[in-house]
């Protein structure tokens, strides 16, 4: 049925705080028609022979406190940068947090956040990944991020904070790669919005070359 194939990696079993249960069946549903979309929460699956296989790494990962190692930093730089699509999805972010050079790879680093609340969000630009996507609002976690001065982002979507207006999503090309960050994300309610939805659909068909 299938001729693209994606991994989504995160933590099932000990989570800090995002659960990959329920995610993993949402995202599925999502890129069913599109991508096939395999789960895991082995961190080695970051290694270049493992991710070589597949057209799109989404990333989940929960690791706050921890660091994933240089061979596994490198399996994926290297990835991405010959040509594999990288979907970053909310607290995915913490990959880089020690790891910078994952951090120039996906856009910013994470720099805190606020409590869920109501937010108001908006698409900046014109691109394929934001077609027919109208503002939105949605109870999620802002995440204050510290931006890469190497990444030449096009932001893809923002947020309002207070009077403030913040980027919520964004895309940029890495190398051959491409790549995608999202910052709503943080629980599965978020996943059954259909303007998320048709966001990371269009986002994966984007990052992995996929025909829209």
């Amino acid at each position: 049925m299938y001729n693209k194939k994606s991994i989504l990696l995160g933590d099932y079993t000990h989570p800090k705080f995002h659960p990959l249960q329920g995610i993993d069946e949402q995202i599925s549903h999502i890129l069913n028609d599109v991508i096939s979309v395999q789960c895991s929460e082995n961190k080695n699956l970051l290694l270049l022979e493992h991710l070589k296989p597949f057209d799109l790494c989404i990333c989940y990962f929960d690791l706050w406190d921890e660091q994933v190692s240089r061979q596994q930093t490198s399996g994926l730089l290297s990835y991405v940068s010959q040509g594999g699509g990288l979907l970053v999805l909310h607290n995915g972010l913490s990959l880089g947090n020690r790891r910078y050079e994952l951090a120039q790879l996906m856009g910013g680093r994470f720099d805190g956040n606020g409590p869920i609340q109501p937010l108001s969000f908006r698409t900046s630009g014109e691109h394929f990944i934001t077609e027919g996507i109208e503002p939105f609002e949605l109870a999620e976690e802002p995440f204050q991020i510290e931006l890469s001065p190497f990444t030449e982002r096009k932001v893809l979507l923002e947020y309002k904070l207070g009077d403030t207006w913040h980027p919520a999503a964004w895309r940029h090309n890495y190398g051959l790669g491409r790549v995608v960050f999202f910052m709503p994300g943080h629980h599965e309610p978020t996943f059954r919005n259909p303007q998320i939805r048709q966001l990371v659909l269009q986002a994966a068909q984007w990052a992995a070359h996929l025909p829209g």
